[in-house]
């Protein structure tokens, strides 16, 4: 793509007939396709275009989970209407599957035809199994041995083994196997371990990594001793996100997102990706035993599971990041020539204070503002509301300190901020502990 180059909006996708609006759904993945044209600009570093590949990815799982699932969910209803732009939810979920087929396509060029290159060029390359030399073939011989070997599962299908559940985003191996002199090709499934990282970095100076798939692939024969290695490939499943309860009147809210958090990972399965080897029997087989129709299989070229190269773009090779910027501290916030900070209430008595994020820094701005309220004496109560937070939060952790300091504390807690729902009970029951008055928000 040349730079600065405008994507023509719905060139795949575009309506049948005229209407007065943009459809929902293909307008957002013509976001992530501007999100994908960072990918394709050769003038930014080039962990900076993985770190958009990675984004491109992430946002394509998410766009399934819950935009796709809410498609499909209208469809299995049988009592949704049209769009706003006329379109059912057949022909949204025909529109969007071609218009992901054209961007996954595009994606794969920009990585290995521009991306990986650029990488290569400054000496962070990826290696698949076959391209290991004989030590790197040792050191991971060693590795699989001690690190992986103990912590995988093979699972079989038979007669008197049920096709194994699949969790939402997990990287599998679909392996075909068979025992010596028989022609009968049994299936089993491996499931890649996500507590390991996905990217084995090769011992050396270089950056070399071979993928834990990969990785994996090349020590079946371990796994299924007595048994010949037919074939194996990649694949990934995706489900949705929803089931459908948050529009429906719930007494308990927080019983309700509780009871939906479990049901999601159950869900439906709202996509399969596979290698382009996989054999049509292997897909077929996955397709059924998924119950899922053929357009909900999308093949995407190695690696599957894109949103993992953020942990490339983690390395320590800053030279092939863009400078961080270091947010700026308001100068009417800034500390005096003694060092000392000032007066935060004094300085908003003074004038309305006007801070842009992430230009201005939170730290020395809202965050000490909550600091200091919360160690404030005459501030008698504090009222917020919490969408998303950190792990390790610290306005949370302000809020629970003022509470427990007597101080009146009301926060609104968002429980359906999307994919955050688990994170955000965790902090409500705490700040609850804490003596803080909780409203849960929806």
């Amino acid at each position: 793509m040349v730079s600065g180059e405008v994507p023509t909006p719905f060139a795949s996708a575009a309506p049948e007939v005229d209407a007065p609006f943009f459809n929902r759904e293909l307008s957002w993945l013509e976001f992530n396709r501007r999100v994908l044209a960072e990918a394709d600009d050769d003038a930014l570093p080039p962990l900076e275009r993985l770190k958009f590949l990675a984004i491109f990815a992430g946002n394509l799982d998410e766009f399934f989970m819950k935009r796709v699932g809410g498609l499909k969910l209208q469809q299995a209803s049988g009592r949704a209407g049209l769009s706003p732009d006329g379109r059912t939810p057949e022909e949204q979920l025909r529109a969007c599957c071609m218009l992901v087929r054209e961007l996954t396509a595009r994606a794969h060029g920009v990585l290995f035809d521009s991306v990986v290159p650029a990488l290569a060029a400054r000496g962070v390359v990826v290696v698949r199994g076959r391209e290991l030399d004989e030590d790197e073939r040792r050191w991971c011989d060693r590795y699989f041995a001690a690190s992986v070997f103990p912590i995988l599962t093979p699972l079989g299908l038979d007669v008197s083994h049920p096709f194994p559940f699949i969790s939402n985003l997990s990287l599998s191996l679909a392996v075909a196997v068979r025992a010596p002199g028989s022609a009968e090709i049994r299936f089993a499934r491996v499931k890649v371990p996500p507590s390991l990282p996905r990217w084995v970095r090769l011992p050396g100076r270089d950056f070399r990594f071979v993928p834990l798939d990969d990785l994996i692939a090349g020590h079946l024969e371990q796994l299924f001793p007595g048994l010949e290695i037919v074939e194996a490939h990649a694949f990934r499943v995706t489900r949705a996100a929803g089931t459908g309860r948050h529009d429906e009147a719930a007494e308990d809210l927080l019983e309700s997102i509780q009871e939906e958090l479990l049901e999601r990972r159950f869900a439906p399965v709202v996509r399969l990706e596979v290698v382009p080897e996989m054999p049509a029997w292997m897909r077929h087989l996955l397709a059924d035993e998924l119950e899922i129709a053929g357009e909900d299989v999308h093949e995407a070229g190695a690696p599957l599971g894109g949103r993992d190269l953020f942990q490339l773009v983690g390395i320590d090779r800053p030279e092939l990041r863009e400078e961080p910027w270091h947010p700026l501290t308001e100068p009417r916030l800034a500390p005096g020539p003694d060092g000392r900070e000032p007066d935060i209430f004094r300085v908003i008595r003074e004038g309305d204070l006007l801070v842009h994020h992430p230009y201005d820094s939170f730290v020395t701005s809202v965050q000490r503002f909550l600091q200091a309220a919360a160690e404030d004496p005459s501030v008698l109560a504090i009222k917020q509301t919490l969408y998303r937070t950190s792990k390790d939060s610290p306005v949370v952790r302000a809020l629970m300190e003022a509470a427990e300091a007597g101080k009146s504390v009301t926060a609104l807690v968002e429980l359906k901020a999307r994919f955050d729902e688990e994170a955000n009970i965790k902090w409500a029951r705490d700040l609850e502990r804490a003596g803080v008055q909780v409203v849960y928000g929806f």
